[in-house]
């Protein structure tokens, strides 16, 4: 099982906080995300990252896929693979409307078919075949009657360090996780709970398998938990509260959040309910109170060492194998010594 880490939205300390990957590298650190959203790019912050370290591999968690055209989004992901010495992994996702449409300006539109032919461009981009793609949302090169008529095939003029780039995709719905696992390297999903992922992706997983190209490789499942260990530190579970209150409760309309279908998928229907009347209403105090206790247990990593070592064998079990920590500690060195210590007890998994 790799561990990784994410890097959050905050622009507070980025300097520090990529220098310091250099120590979470020797502590044996396999892989940093950077997050988007409507926040600086990922592009940038990830580049720089490059340049600071030598083995941890780096990964877009996510780029959003209605942002870029499809082959800028192979060009980037190809650039940051040169730049990085083949340690790139493209992260991507729909996001959701409120972004998409509130921020971006752009339609949310056919999101599972958008997915499927970016995946496509990209792996002929970087093949370096002469990009020709006629598709139901993305026709290159745009034809005479839609443009000036000018427009000619073109392959990328440099030759990638590899044209099989890794592609996770974070999808958390049936269908989205169905295409994931047919045609991506990778699966991020939010809130994963190892004890209700056969229920919620299970029959989603095994069709989407069915359907994958052997080639491709095992599916790397994503999990992701925050991570304390000790026997005091149950506390910070409550840190978990906000953040899941903001996705459950603010993070789209009623009857248009992924993330309060999810809670609802887990069984957590009434409290789903509360949670988004609350945020919605301005009581996001209210909302967080009301994120079930089982949750934020189950998707995290908080407890005495042996508590944590059954969570992680319930991870690994459920089929994760990559697990995103957030270490929860008063200092530097203590995050490093619990990355260093959930990295040693996955190894021994």
């Amino acid at each position: 099982m790799r561990i990784g880490m994410s890097l959050s939205y905050s622009d507070a300390g980025f300097r520090r906080t990529a220098e310091e990957l250099a120590d979470y590298e020797k502590a044996g650190l396999d892989i940093v995300f950077v997050a988007e959203a409507y926040s600086f790019d990922a592009v940038s912050q990830l580049g720089y990252i490059a340049a600071k370290t030598e083995r941890l591999e780096i990964a877009s968690g996510i780029m959003q896929i209605y942002t870029r055209t499809p082959t800028l989004t192979a060009m980037t992901a190809a650039g940051l693979d040169f730049v990085s010495e083949g340690r790139f992994t493209l992260g991507i996702g729909a996001s959701g409307p409120q972004v998409i449409e509130g921020f971006h300006g752009v339609p949310y539109t056919a999101p599972l078919g958008r997915t499927r032919e970016i995946i496509e461009i990209c792996r002929k981009v970087w093949r370096r075949e002469r990009l020709e793609h006629e598709g139901r949302h993305y026709t290159v090169p745009l034809p005479a009657d839609r443009g000036t008529g000018l427009g000619k095939p073109l392959k990328l003029i440099n030759r990638p360090v590899r044209a099989d780039i890794p592609i996770l995709v974070a999808a958390i719905g049936p269908k989205n996780v169905e295409l994931t696992a047919e045609l991506a390297d990778g699966w991020e999903p939010i809130f994963y709970m190892p004890e209700k992922a056969k229920d919620v992706w299970g029959a989603s997983l095994a069709a989407g398998r069915a359907r994958r190209d052997p080639a491709l490789g095992d599916l790397d499942v994503v999990g992701q938990a925050t991570l304390a260990i000790g026997d005091d530190v149950q506390g910070y579970l409550e840190f978990g509260r906000p953040m899941a209150a903001l996705y459950i409760g603010g993070m789209g309309a009623k009857g248009r959040n992924f993330y309060n279908d999810l809670a609802r998928r887990y069984g957590f229907e009434r409290e789903a309910e509360e949670i988004q009347d609350l945020y919605l209403a301005g009581k996001k105090d209210e909302a967080a109170a009301k994120v079930p206790h089982e949750l934020l247990e189950k998707m995290s990593l908080i407890g005495p060492e042996g508590h944590v070592r059954e969570r992680l064998a319930a991870m690994k079990e459920s089929g994760v194998t990559t697990l995103n920590v957030s270490p929860i500690a008063g200092d530097h060195k203590a995050r490093l010594a619990l990355v260093e210590k959930v990295k040693e007890m996955a190894a021994g998994l």
